[in-house]
């Protein structure tokens, strides 16, 4: 018996530690959900001294970087971890793609997806954002950035630099800064990043599941990660501060468990926070100073809260809201489209109509979220696993980070009218749902 399992707690004292990480995703999935739905059905409750989404977005990038890492590194098996990975995303993601084609006659793909081969090719390696290409979802953009964090990772893991949490955190941050200064948009343009990074994506991430030239093929695609991320983005200053966010989480972790220091995720941090004040590429209303670092502060002081109340008993509603919010996340959207499509404009409607429906639209995307988790997340996640169990373990994994129940490692829930596809504020208070 490895170290690692002699470790690990009961599972019902894994499951009590780390409800509060539930927690967070269930705050932030809800953050989202208000974000989409006030500007259709309240647009007055909209808050603009902070941005919902953007604060939603934040709180998960900091949960996922905090847990995945530690996922790969607990089990030391990096075949497993892909096969989890791909069981955990791909399911529900295809299954919203094919709803949402399927109801294109009634409600229209948006115009940001490119009517060509590159949206394929961009769909299949969820890299949307950072090839430029539009999700038929809204809310994809975010997967983006965890599959750069993954492929990252990976490599980091395989050549023994994943240990470096908070140098890596400082320096995409100071990239954020810099890119910020000198480039206005995607460097590399046109479809043929989409086609290409699909490829290496595909025979790297084959290298990397069966063994062959593992190590090899996850550098490779870590460096192209690297490389769309800041040459290929949407919007290249925030690409790198997401992922100075998602190693921030990893540091922090670090620090909790005695393996590094706090500071670097103070400068962090403070580059973060003055990322988008002087770039070039910036002037919508979520990154105005007192906006962004209001958001950025009540996303970091939402993180602490829920470290602080680690262990302790949390609302079970806010436990189950972490637990479908991948579901609800990618579901919210789209049913918000077909219901607004229904009922017409609410903007304009009596306060007491408006409420009304605001509730039945929230009750509906809770109970399809729900369905969604039953029959499709939890089915598909329980094969991966008796797949990825077949085969040995690659390593005994980290000892210092066991005791992280499987459960807790998932992709979390974003969001995506803010950025990038929404480089400018899709939901302002003149627009129309499309």
């Amino acid at each position: 018996m490895s170290p690692a399992a002699v470790a690990l707690p009961p599972k019902s004292a894994q499951a009590a530690r780390l409800a509060w990480l539930d927690a967070l995703r269930g705050i932030g999935a809800m953050a989202v959900v208000a974000e989409h739905l006030l500007p259709w059905f309240l647009p007055e409750l909209r808050p603009y001294w902070f941005n919902l989404g953007v604060y939603g977005i934040l709180v998960f990038f900091l949960v996922s970087g905090y847990i995945i890492p530690t996922s790969l590194e607990r089990h030391g098996d990096v075949r497993k971890f892909w096969v989890s990975r791909i069981f955990r995303l791909y399911p529900l993601y295809l299954s919203v793609i094919v709803l949402v084609l399927a109801l294109a006659w009634w409600v229209p793909v948006r115009g940001e997806v490119p009517r060509d081969g590159s949206a394929v090719a961009a769909h299949a390696t969820m890299l949307l954002d950072v090839v430029s290409v539009g999700g038929v979802a809204d809310t994809m953009w975010t997967l983006s950035y965890e599959m750069v964090f993954y492929l990252m990772v990976t490599a980091l893991f395989l050549v023994g630099k994943h240990d470096r949490s908070g140098l890596l955190a400082m320096s995409f941050a100071a990239a954020a800064v810099v890119v910020g200064l000198v480039v206005s948009g995607a460097v590399l343009v046109g479809g043929w990043p989409a086609y290409a990074s699909c490829v290496v994506f595909v025979v790297g991430l084959v290298g990397v599941v069966w063994g062959r030239l593992r190590t090899v093929s996850a550098c490779v695609l870590g460096v192209m990660a690297l490389a769309l991320l800041l040459l290929s983005s949407r919007v290249p200053w925030l690409g790198a501060a997401v992922l100075a966010v998602m190693f921030a989480g990893t540091a922090i972790h670090r620090w909790e468990r005695g393996g590094g220091r706090l500071w670097p995720v103070a400068v962090t941090t403070a580059l973060i926070a003055v990322a988008p004040l002087w770039a070039i590429e910036s002037g919508w209303w979520w990154v105005r100073a007192d906006v962004w670092l209001t958001t950025i502060a009540l996303a970091g002081a939402t993180f602490a809260g829920g470290m602080a109340l680690r262990g302790r008993r949390l609302p079970k509603v806010l436990v189950w809201l972490g637990l479908v919010s991948y579901s609800l996340y990618l579901v919210h959207h789209p049913l918000l489209k077909y219901f607004v499509q229904i009922t017409g404009d609410l903007r304009r409607a009596d306060r007491p109509y408006q409420i009304a429906m605001a509730a039945l639209a929230l009750a509906v995307i809770l109970a399809v979220s729900a369905l969604a988790y039953r029959y499709v997340e939890k089915p598909m996640q329980a094969l991966g696993r008796r797949i990825s169990n077949r085969s040995k373990l690659q390593g005994r994994g980290d000892p210092r980070m066991a005791g992280e129940g499987p459960r807790h490692d998932g992709v979390l829930g974003h969001e995506e009218r803010q950025v990038p596809d929404g480089v400018r504020d899709h939901v302002g208070q003149g627009d129309a749902v499309r």
